[in-house]
């Protein structure tokens, strides 16, 4: 066990520690999720590109339903830990493993139930219907098994193993990886050959998880006869993973409206805007893992109602995300040409590209504000900021800012919009915190 990183006095050390193998778990899975895109490209079907970039909100969809259980559970079982309440941590563990469970099951079978009318609802036109609809299908069928890895390797850190979270996470993208070109170009399969790999990935993961459990965890539990939690213990998973959902479902909504905005402008624009999101998760999951990664400091020290260790973690994590963000924006900007070249080969999709890819990234130090101020947020259980933030960066702000910019821009108002939202959302979610638990941080005197 690992909880003895909460006592740490060096409170950098203990971050590092913690963020590091999430950091690396993250960004191996955006190599895998790369890696689809390399050998979809690889075909040189810009349908089938196009096809599997519009699928990318479905695998966010499932992604938001497992940070339910996930996110909702760890800041629970933080806080838990830090009162050493071990017997609730087990019971929240338990309720979220079956719970996300059950929940993909029925997921996945309503999403076969309305599978054509979601395909054309997420944006696929007659040249993309059988590639995204392939896509759909088999990763509604994995459902239970997206969803479910998406729990334990975010249980598993708060518990202080983000090591194990990052040797599931990575297992499953060495799997992926293998099976991509296997499936997409050897067997001929497509754009399904692409979802089958990945869902055979997160069972990998999901089946070292729950051995890690069972074998090493004294904070967790797959029992099921600990499944039942208190009314309040519900209360705070789905008060604070429902939030933490919502900013998922709102990054798939976004992605579905930016597409609908782009389609008058060809598929080419709607291929190189996917690729250029995902290579832009390269800033984007480096941020979210060294800001995750402290997620659970921040939920045991609040718990323990530490506000010393509180404040210098703050301290620390403000200047260190604010450096790291301007990194590796910079880096990502220099080198978008070739990033996109990676991918394809066609000029004006290069171009395009390149031009979308730096305007993600141009405003990087603003989202390292929000996504800490969103996990502070989340670590306390404070439920209301929880929800305005989720609601606002690739929500309410960012489709009011689409909007506007649309109308007075165009082209380029769709491919500036998000930058803007993200300047925005930043001032709002200090104030919020300012307002909300700068009390609550700040040493006694």
């Amino acid at each position: 066990m690992e909880q003895e990183i909460f006592a740490e006095q060096n409170i950098p050390k203990a971050y590092i520690k913690l963020s590091l193998p999430l950091v690396f778990s993250m960004v191996v899975g955006l190599i895998y999720n790369l890696a689809d895109t390399f050998f979809v490209a690889l075909t040189g079907n810009t349908d089938l590109i196009a096809g599997v970039s519009l699928g990318v909100p479905v695998f966010t969809f499932l992604m938001a339903i497992g940070n339910i259980f996930g996110l909702g559970g760890s800041s629970l079982i933080s806080r838990l830990l830090g009162q050493q309440d071990a017997d609730g941590s087990k019971r929240v563990s338990a309720f979220a493993f079956y719970g996300s469970l059950l929940t993909g099951v029925v997921l996945g079978a309503l999403m076969i139930l309305f599978r054509t009318p979601l395909v054309y609802l997420i944006g696929a036109d007659a040249d993309t219907f059988r590639h995204l609809s392939d896509y759909y299908l088999f990763l509604s069928i994995g459902a239970p098994f997206v969803i479910e890895s998406f729990v334990h390797s975010n249980l598993l850190r708060a518990e202080g193993m983000s090591k194990e979270s990052m040797i599931g996470t990575v297992g499953g993208a060495v799997v992926n990886i293998i099976l991509d070109p296997l499936l997409i170009s050897g067997l001929h399969w497509g754009a399904a050959g692409a979802a089958i790999a990945s869902v055979l990935g997160y069972v990998f993961s999901d089946t070292y998880f729950a051995i890690v459990v069972y074998r090493k965890s004294r904070s967790l539990s797959i029992d099921p006869r600990k499944m039942g939690i208190p009314f309040d213990f519900l209360r705070q998973i789905f008060g604070i993973g429902i939030p933490a959902a919502i900013v998922n479902i709102m990054q798939s909504v976004s992605i579905i409206v930016i597409n609908q905005f782009l389609l008058p402008y060809g598929n080419d624009k709607i291929a190189a805007m996917g690729i250029a999101m995902k290579a832009s998760m390269i800033a984007l999951l480096v941020l979210t893992g060294l800001s995750f990664g402290g997620q659970p400091l921040y939920g045991y020290y609040y718990g323990a109602k530490d506000r010393k260790r509180l404040w210098e973690l703050l301290c620390f994590c403000l200047k260190f995300l604010s450096g790291a963000a301007i990194v590796l924006s910079g880096a990502v900007f220099l080198t978008a040409p070739w990033l996109m070249r990676a991918f394809v080969s066609d000029a004006q999709m290069i171009a395009d590209g390149t031009l979308m890819l730096r305007l993600q990234v141009a405003t990087m130090i603003f989202v390292a504000i929000v996504l800490l101020m969103t996990i502070i947020f989340q670590a306390a259980g404070k439920i209301v900021g929880s929800f305005l933030l989720s609601i606002s960066r690739q929500g309410v702000v960012f489709l009011v800012v689409l909007f506007v910019a649309v109308s007075l821009f165009g082209y380029m108002g769709i491919l500036a919009a998000q930058a803007i939202a993200d300047v925005l959302t930043a001032c709002f979610a200090l104030l919020l915190f300012y307002k909300e638990l700068y009390p609550e941080f700040r040493p006694q005197t």
